[in-house]
């Protein structure tokens, strides 16, 4: 507002010395307007640098929980169970939102049909949940560049499903390993050709495209970071797996990553140099408050069994570490 305001009453004065005082005046008004231009442009530069070291939101925090649909592989695998199913699960337990992965739509790989999606969104809406992502498993580190290029119309094709959804965000993948015979830095170069190709695809249809580090190609905060960064998009960030850094001290990989969080995969257990413990949820929470973070913050729970009473146990360890009640944000 003090720019335009600015803008205003340059504008005033240049009528006013075109009537009034000569050229000589519109001339210094003139390098006055293209200095405060030159100092926008400036601004934005600057802007745009701080923002490359995270995603740029309002501060503070905003959650809302969602469900990974991967908590019941097993039932949706065998077709005991449907995401419509996974909707009503939702829907009973006060969970805002499913993460629907693409895995348990009819046919996968192949996008699934318009009557099954829109079936599906219009099952989420009537029940009063979001559904706030999807899936795909994708490999962009593996050296052969037509398989590259199918997994890159593969995910296109699923960022088109997510735009019907209605879902903001997709989760992708680096790749299951480092390609034998490749350098890092060499996978990472076509890697991050391959990603910026999907971020502005996702870009066309209103869907941001969310690197979810597994603990495969990408083993560190450092290394995804540095594709996040070299991918350079607002419509590219990270899905933080909390249960996927392996690394040294899991809770400073966790801290790094949070900037760039589009979304979460909170899970029951850490790794600390390799070894599983469970997860400190109270400490989670606490990195999120120190931080910010607005958005969905799916979990998921895993385990042999029936899935209903471990998803419901581990919402109650989230609800009472995050402080949230049944079915309301924070």
């Amino acid at each position: 507002m003090i720019v335009g305001t600015e803008f205003r009453k340059e504008d005033r004065r240049e009528r006013w010395c075109m009537e009034s005082c000569g050229v000589e005046h519109l001339m210094i008004n003139r390098r006055r307007f293209l200095a405060c231009s030159a100092g926008m442009v400036a601004a934005a530069a600057s802007a745009k640098a701080v923002a490359a070291s995270g995603i740029s939101r309002r501060s503070g925090m905003k959650l809302k929980l969602g469900l990974n649909a991967y908590s019941f592989n097993t039932s949706l695998q065998s077709g005991a169970m449907t995401l419509a199913d996974a909707v009503e699960f939702c829907a009973e337990n006060g969970v805002d939102a499913l993460d629907a992965t693409g895995y348990y739509f009819p046919g996968y790989p192949e996008v699934p049909t318009d009557e099954y999606v829109y079936g599906l969104k219009r099952t989420a809406f009537v029940n009063g949940v979001a559904i706030s992502g999807t899936g795909v498993r994708n490999n962009f580190a593996v050296a052969d560049e037509s398989a590259r290029r199918r997994d890159v119309q593969m995910v296109k094709g699923w960022i088109v499903v997510a735009s019907k959804l209605g879902a903001p965000v997709i989760r992708v993948f680096s790749g299951p390993e480092r390609p034998a015979g490749y350098s890092f830095d060499q996978a990472l170069a076509w890697m991050v050709a391959d990603f910026k190709e999907c971020a502005a695809f996702g870009k066309e249809h209103g869907v941001v495209v969310g690197l979810q580090q597994h603990n495969d190609f990408l083993k560190t905060a450092a290394e995804t970071i540095r594709v996040i960064e070299a991918v350079d998009s607002e419509w590219f960030g990270c899905i933080l797996d909390i249960g996927s850094v392996r690394s040294g001290d899991p809770y400073a990989e966790i801290e790094k990553l949070l900037p760039y969080a589009v979304s979460w995969q909170i899970k029951e257990e850490v790794g600390r140099n390799g070894k599983a413990e469970p997860v400190d949820l109270g400490r989670i929470k606490s990195m999120i408050d120190a931080h910010g973070y607005r958005g969905y913050v799916p979990f998921e729970a895993l385990g042999p069994g029936d899935a209903r009473p471990r998803v419901k146990a581990f919402l109650s360890k989230i609800r009472s570490a995050f402080g949230l009640a049944k079915g309301r944000g924070v």
